[in-house]
């Protein structure tokens, strides 16, 4: 008894007195004390507004609708000792702090304990990962191991061992020996995985030898909290590792963090929005015309614009609110792979419980806060491009006869001819080095081997950008600036990226041996530049990193550009180590595209959704690759794309999974009828089984046209049901045994056939691309287009020219970085043209901007540095109304 209360709770509401009579008389009955409590619900009156939304948002209905179930007052809030004086007796408030004294804990009461199951028998966790590490550098270093390498192994496993990490390293190997038994892909990263351990215990593919490490990066003395590695397996297979850590460990010692979802303007709009009652039409209208990327007009001027009254009472509680609901959290969500595993049961440690997904356990905590328990977290990651260099590979195993693997391609070299290809910006599908920005630096840039592309992934990122990093770079490494350094120190900090700083690495290492930094401090600072905007940490560094300098002898001037730069890095400073690993496969991909096109390819489609490209984008390359592509078909595709032989090289053969609405079990009752049987007609397909959806979809993709005229034919034949009754069946079945019973029925075909606009827009419709047409190419050929210079003919226009261009939308990009400046890529059927939004130009023409699929643009041709060239748009005119019904896609703002 001594530990139950009775709380009492004043909202100053109706029939409080009888409540308040109700509960003195409970209890007396059973001998409880009292205790005074507010039950807030939100800290201030003034969020009443606010929470009420939230309740209507919780339950499904609007705030008008909520009626009794609503809080009367705002009464539920934080309030002062003085009201709360006047509400309670002293002797109630007198046990509510009685209480609260007695709830005392800490989180240095909780003692986390390593797994032990991943140590060898009868030895010591250091003895083990010496053991494991010594058999890798057998393998790692088979000739002989340099003096240098063998000093950096030692100098880690001492700090691994002083610092008692062994098992965190013991267990990432358990994982990916795993992995690599069951022949999934998996690729490390991090400063961590870049470490010659690491690379021993085979955790990463990127030797050491090839980039500059900072063991201080990931483990200090001062720093005194787990490493951080990251390991990426192939997306699709991720699940099986997720499987074995909960099998290995049990769910009660092993479980996902959590990550806090919060809402975003649209998600916050449209809730608002539902539960004051506005209209879903005018929602819908107001999320798609705001341009939330034009940074100097707020969405609040532009609801105004779009009708929304600014005098309106109602319009300005909706605005507000949907500024107090911006991030707010909306839910709890399961982290993208970090796992916690502990030696007991982890409920003793956190709360935790079922994620919605099956087979799987949640934290309900943070990274944040996992780090703040210094509980052991791994990153298990998915990565949609090892996915399909694996399928890849197993393309080239199947057809070529050639096996084929990672460290395999990397061990034959930088290839001179990929390295062409890269440097043109031939790289739609490849990893990391596929979007806008770094296609339009790879041409400056000009990567000639590995370390090449380390930097070309790492400077086009807002660090190195805001820093003012990347022109110096360039300027040094065409010769057009001379390279120079402060200090031998300094160089040796920096000569490999010419004198100027790009890697978060790079600026730690200064602040070590420019400012006389330990190892701890460094990587505070390394923390600061990630959330200095957040708290404005970083700006404490400043003395201190000038201060250090100036006393070693730097000039002032270079410690304040110094500090300049590192302000820069803002929220996003890449690692050279993250940079290392993504460079290894953003070179296998290059090879795989450029000596296996349609293998590249079909890997790539066979994987989506992931990276930067949709399967219509990826099939118009592949195309002005001269790879030949076939359509998908009832009597040839199987579920996944696939390699057909096409004279005497390979094509592509679309699979039955980019037919919109068709399941895969239905896709594999055909193939595995196909086995035994010939499909000559489509009621064989019909009697498999399949509903009618499915049906449906394979005639909108035509994909019985080995068996019907047309689509138009052969939707008109799944029409006509009474070949699915009992009389009839046997009897078609019985025809059917015949192949001219096909024929027969093509006497009976549709009579209208599709024109070439229908046949476009019902392969958008159903696959989201088409085989046989552009609708840029048909437009024209219908002479229904004004007149414009095709992608392959921009070339050959001088610099400065008008000029005008005409495509499908395929990517709007507007990077943080890029002070309101929008960039377009227009697909039409030779290749796509780079085109550069200023922000007014979107601004006075923001229905084009926003909303147009087909798009023509009027501007100003410009060449830059390496040829790259772009088209600086005057006038944005919306084509779409010449396709209405097609449905493309846009890789919107990403």
């Amino acid at each position: 008894k001594e530990r139950l209360f009775l709380c009492v709770k004043r909202w100053l509401t109706a029939n409080e007195d009888s409540y308040l009579m109700m509960c003195e008389s409970l209890a007396e009955a059973l001998e409880l004390e009292v205790v005074a409590t507010s039950f807030a619900r939100m800290h201030e009156p003034t969020r009443l507004p606010l929470l009420q939304c939230l309740q209507a948002i919780n339950t499904g209905c609007t705030v008008s609708e909520l009626g009794r179930e609503t809080l009367a007052n705002a009464e539920a809030c934080l309030r002062s000792v003085e009201k709360l004086k006047s509400l309670y007796p002293d002797h109630w408030l007198h046990n509510a702090c009685l209480l609260a004294s007695a709830c005392e804990f800490c989180l240095s009461e909780l003692a986390y304990e390593y797994p032990a199951e991943v140590v060898g028998k009868d030895m010591t966790p250091s003895e083990y990962l010496r053991e494991l590490v010594e058999k890798g550098i057998a393998k790692r270093f088979p000739d002989v191991v340099s003096t240098s390498v063998r000093a950096t192994i030692e100098k880690e496993l001492t700090l691994i061992h002083e610092q008692k990490y062994e098992h965190f390293f013991l267990t990432i190997y358990d994982i990916v020996q795993f992995a690599q038994s069951k022949g999934i892909l998996y690729q490390g990263r991090g400063s961590a995985a870049n470490s010659v351990v690491c690379y021993c215990l085979e955790i990463t593919a990127v030797d050491p030898r090839q980039i500059d490490v900072l063991f201080e990066r990931f483990i200090s003395k001062e720093r005194n909290e787990p490493p951080d590695i990251d390991v990426d397996f192939e997306h699709e297979r991720r699940e099986e590792v997720i499987q074995y850590i909960y099998q290995k460990y049990g769910r009660q010692r092993t479980a996902l963090a959590a990550t806090v979802v919060t809402y975003r303007f649209k998600s916050a709009l449209r809730e608002i929005g539902k539960s004051l009652g506005v209209n879903a039409v005018d929602l819908d209208f107001f999320i798609k015309n705001v341009n939330r990327r034009d940074r100097a007009l707020s969405w609040q001027s532009q609801l105004d614009e779009l009708g929304l009254s600014p005098d309106s009472s109602q319009a300005k509680k909706f605005v507000t609110l949907v500024e107090q609901l911006i991030g707010f959290p909306r839910h709890l969500s399961q982290h993208v792979g970090g796992f916690v595993i502990s030696a007991g049961p982890l409920y003793e440690l956190v709360p935790i419980e079922n994620a919605a997904m099956a087979e799987r356990t949640v934290i309900q905590w943070d990274k944040d806060d996992l780090e703040s328990l210094k509980l052991l977290k791994v990153d298990v990651l998915a990565l949609g491009m090892l996915t399909a260099i694996r399928k890849s590979f197993d393309m080239l195993r199947d057809h070529y006869g050639q096996q084929c693997s990672i460290p395999f391609i990397t061990k034959l070299g930088d290839d001179q001819q990929v390295y062409a290809r890269i440097q043109r910006a031939d790289t739609v599908g490849i990893f990391q080095i596929e979007s806008r920005a770094q296609m339009t630096m790879l041409p400056r840039l000009k990567p000639r081997c590995y370390y090449d592309l380390v930097v070309q992934i790492a400077i086009v990122r807002p660090g190195p950008i805001q820093g003012d990093m990347v022109h110096p770079y360039l300027l040094r490494r065409s010769g057009k600036e001379a390279i120079s350094y402060p200090s031998k120190a300094v160089e040796k900090v920096l000569s490999r990226t010419m004198g100027v700083p790009i890697f978060q690495e790079q600026v730690i290492a200064l602040a070590m041996i420019a400012a006389g930094f330990t190892g701890g401090e460094a990587d505070q600072l390394r923390r600061a530049m990630a959330s200095w905007k957040k708290n404005g940490e970083l700006m404490k560094f400043r003395a201190k990193l000038i201060t250090g300098m100036t006393e070693r002898g730097y000039l002032n001037e270079y410690a304040e550009r110094l500090f300049e730069q590192i302000t820069g890095f803002g929220e996003y400073g890449f690692p050279e180590s993250h940079s290392a690993s993504f460079a290894v496969l953003a070179y296998v991909s290059a090879w795989l595209k450029h000596y296996y096109p349609a293998v590249f390819y079909i890997g790539l489609l066979n994987s989506l959704p992931m990276g930067f490209y949709t399967a219509n984008q990826l099939v118009q390359d592949a195309k002005r690759h001269n790879v030949k592509i076939f359509p998908c078909c009832v009597l040839q595709s199987e579920h996944d794309h696939k390699l057909t032989r096409y004279k005497s090289e390979y094509a592509v053969r679309l699979g039955l999974r980019i037919v919109k609405g068709l399941k895969q079990s239905s896709t594999e009752k055909i193939v595995k009828y196909r086995e035994k049987n010939a499909i000559h007609s489509i009621q064989q397909v019909r009697n498999l089984g399949l509903s009618n959806g499915c049906l449906q979809a394979l005639a909108s993709a035509n994909a019985f046209a080995g068996v019907s005229d047309n689509r138009f034919a052969s939707r008109w034949e799944l029409m006509d049901d009474s070949t699915n009754l009992p009389l009839f069946r046997s009897k078609v079945k019985k025809r059917h045994s015949d192949k001219k019973s096909s024929v027969e029925q093509r006497e009976q075909a549709y009579l209208r056939q599709p024109s070439l606009f229908d046949d476009l827009v019902e392969d958008y419709a159903s696959m989201g691309l088409s085989v046989n047409q552009h609708p840029i190419a048909l437009l024209a050929s219908a002479n229904l287009l004004p007149r414009f210079t095709c992608a392959n003919k921009i070339e050959q226009i001088p610099h400065k020219s008008i000029v005008s261009v005409i495509g499908v939308v395929a990517c709007k990009q507007s990077p943080g970085t890029a002070a309101g400046v929008t960039f377009i890529t227009l697909e039409d059927h030779t290749g796509n043209s780079n085109v550069i939004i200023w922000q007014a130009s979107a601004r006075e023409q923001k229905q084009a901007y926003l909303n147009a699929k087909i798009l023509q643009v009027k501007g100003i041709l410009e060449r830059g540095d390496g040829g790259v060239i772009h088209i600086i748009a005057g006038r944005l005119i919306d084509l779409t109304h010449l396709l209405d019904e097609l449905e493309t896609k846009c890789r919107e703002f990403r």
